[in-house]
């Protein structure tokens, strides 16, 4: 008689940008167990819009972090794309099949992929050559992330089953509303929306100039074609992103230009 192949495990790598003691991460990681096998490598403090950077003039540092008591993961000196790349250049024996960056407090549509330190590690796992998903709720206030968690998870066993194409990264935003409130899932592009920066000027107690980022985002979105659209209407937005920034168009114009004319 054949004996029946055990299936194998899920293991799945899990990074933030809120840092690992944030109410997000701890959901989502339990909700993953029931999967898979979770690695937490996160950053030890809040590293929000630090998009992409990488730590390279100084040493990284990693401690075992414990929550309640128990072994929890590891947290991280260094920013969300560093703890994706050391924890598959170094930590892990394996390559995880799955990197899950988040529940991220706040949204990331719009401009605000390009800042984000949860996009970002998402990417860096896209980069690694591993189907990655970046998880947000939709706001900054007070939140109940157990409904964004479940469906992250079984977003998450979709993704294994389906896979995703080289170079793209899944960006997920879910309003911050009960399950019976959400109004269904869109598949949406980035929106257009873009910050509306402005600095207040400040002193410090030695009377000392400084300066403090504040604005508000310039909603331009209206279609529910976008992200930005999507979750303000009640709709769970998934966008395929890509880490190529080219803009293959603008090639096609520049080769009119008659570039070489500039060495001459």
């Amino acid at each position: 008689m054949l004996k029946k192949r055990k299936a194998k495990t899920l293991r799945i790598l899990v990074c933030n940008d809120d840092g690992i003691d944030a109410p997000g991460i701890y959901v989502l990681v339990q909700e993953l167990k029931k999967i898979g096998t979770v690695t937490v490598v996160a950053p030890d403090k809040q590293q929000s819009a630090v998009g992409h950077a990488i730590t390279m003039s100084y040493p990284l540092r990693m401690k075992e972090f414990r929550k309640d008591g128990k072994f929890f993961g590891y947290a991280v000196q260094g920013t969300p794309a560093d703890c994706v790349k050391l924890a598959v250049r170094a930590i892990l024996k394996r390559k995880p099949d799955l990197v899950v960056s988040g529940i991220n407090h706040g949204s990331n549509t719009a401009i605000s992929i390009i800042y984000s330190g949860t996009v970002s590690a998402a990417t860096e796992g896209t980069i690694l050559g591993i189907p990655s998903i970046a998880a947000s709720v939709t706001t900054y206030g007070k939140v109940d992330f157990r409904f964004a968690a479940k469906f992250v998870r079984k977003l998450a066993l979709r993704v294994v089953k389906k896979g995703l194409p080289d170079r793209t990264l899944l960006n997920v935003n879910i309003p911050p509303l009960k399950e019976t409130d959400i109004r269904g899932v869109l598949v949406t592009r980035q929106g257009r929306s873009i910050w509306n920066d402005t600095f207040d000027t400040r002193r410090d107690p030695g009377n000392k100039e400084y300066f403090w980022l504040t604005g508000g985002l310039d909603e331009a979105d209206i279609d529910l074609e976008f992200d930005q659209a999507a979750v303000r209407k009640d709709y769970i937005s998934i966008s395929p992103i890509q880490y190529d920034l080219t803009d293959y168009a603008m090639m096609d114009v520049l080769k009119r230009w008659n570039l070489n004319d500039l060495i001459h």
